[in-house]
């Protein structure tokens, strides 16, 4: 089936499932590890890759395919690659595109594992990384070198929800014979796609948004043309960090809800981000819904919403903010984001502990900024709870 004139919600239920007569409505779990060939030439060819197929699950499974093309079709790609966490994914995306001598770029607001991953095992291959303000082309543009290979961009960034200009960025990209990496994992391709601005390679964590129930680690690359799947294809395989057929069946399973899960995170997360933005005890709130944003316009023009994700900080600084989140009793005191409950937490202290103080405070993560990740539930409650919460703080 053509998805090509198809809207997002139906994409999010029909991408990747079988289609044909007798076949099963939902692609099932193939949880074999290897494929049996027709015969010995059947099994050389494969191998050659003249002929295509299944040979072993690290190399390729129906399931996951089915995952991967299901994701492919949502961003707009040529194919998609899915791995056991997001942070195989974006070692994958980086291992397959940069190597020794190489320079990269990234946004310095990001998922703090990712700036951790940049600044250990990525430096000790000899590939050097400059973090940079990516909401400002002019710091984007001095950051270039002739050996600068791969540009990555987390927009809106984590924590801070700062957002780059993807199609700005993607033209300097072009100029420097370089690859940008968007990580879209905040937005979703219902909300932002990168590809379509200019990017090259896209890079989520399955475990947020796109399942959507908290329940699977995995994640996934999507490219936009071939030759970069070729080379990440072999990358994968050689690392091996791959998703499990069980894991790609929950989250395709999760994907079919997508759509009507990011309009209610957005619109719950809009009510609660305009009642943060009112309360007598927040200093600041930052959210691409809210007109104060400093990219609210960008914010308009690149995405379909705000997402649901939103950073505040108390007047009364980080105590006020740590018995804020000790005090919450529907809101969840937990890390990660994306599930379909009220997630609360301290980047400064949990997922951004391993980034350097120095970085944090370049990437404008404070001390005192606290994360929630708004939830589908009745946002009434959401704010009820955040209510009785700030009392005691």
């Amino acid at each position: 089936m053509s998805h090509d004139a198809l809207k997002p919600d139906t994409v999010c239920v029909h991408a990747g499932q079988p289609h044909k007569g007798g076949d099963p409505v939902v692609t099932p779990v193939f949880a074999s590890s290897t494929f049996r060939f027709r015969d010995a030439d059947h099994g050389a060819a494969l191998f050659a890759g003249r002929e295509e197929g299944y040979i072993y699950s690290r190399m390729l499974n129906p399931t996951v395919k089915a995952l991967e093309d299901c994701a492919a079709t949502l961003e707009g790609g040529a194919a998609g690659l899915a791995c056991a966490s997001g942070m195989a994914a974006s070692h994958t995306t980086i291992a397959g595109l940069c190597s020794a001598g190489d320079h990269l770029i990234s946004s310095e607001a990001v998922y703090g594992a990712t700036s951790t991953l940049l600044t250990t095992v990525v430096a000790r291959l000899g590939i050097e990384c400059s973090f940079v303000d990516t909401s400002n082309l002019d710091a984007v543009k001095a950051a270039f070198r002739p050996n600068t290979r791969l540009v990555f961009v987390e927009t809106p960034g984590n924590p801070t929800l700062i957002m780059s200009d993807l199609a700005a960025i993607a033209g300097l990209c072009r100029e420097h014979r370089c690859a940008l990496v968007a990580d879209n994992t905040f937005m979703t391709p219902i909300l932002q796609q990168p590809l379509l601005l200019g990017a090259d390679v896209v890079v989520h964590s399955l475990t947020k948004f796109l399942n959507g129930h908290a329940d699977v680690v995995g994640g996934i690359i999507v490219v936009k043309a071939g030759p970069h799947y070729d080379v990440l294809r072999r990358t994968l395989n050689n690392l091996g960090g791959v998703l499990a057929p069980f894991e790609a069946f929950l989250v395709h399973r999760g994907i079919r809800t997508l759509a009507l899960r990011m309009r209610r995170h957005c619109e719950n997360a809009q009510s609660v981000a305009e009642w943060l933005e009112r309360h007598a005890k927040v200093a600041w709130v930052a959210f691409p819904g809210l007109p104060c944003h400093p990219q609210y316009e960008l914010g308009r023009r690149q995405m379909k919403g705000p997402g649901g994700m939103i950073s505040f900080e108390l007047k009364e600084g980080l105590e006020a903010g740590r018995k804020l989140m000790d005090s919450t009793r529907l809101c969840t005191l937990a890390v990660s984001l994306g599930g379909v409950e009220t997630l609360i937490q301290h980047p400064a202290s949990m997922t951004h502990a391993g980034m350097s103080p120095e970085l944090r405070r370049q990437a404008g993560i404070t001390d005192g900024l606290v994360r929630l990740s708004v939830g589908i539930e009745d946002p009434g409650d959401v704010i009820a709870d955040l209510e009785q919460a700030l009392a005691q703080a």
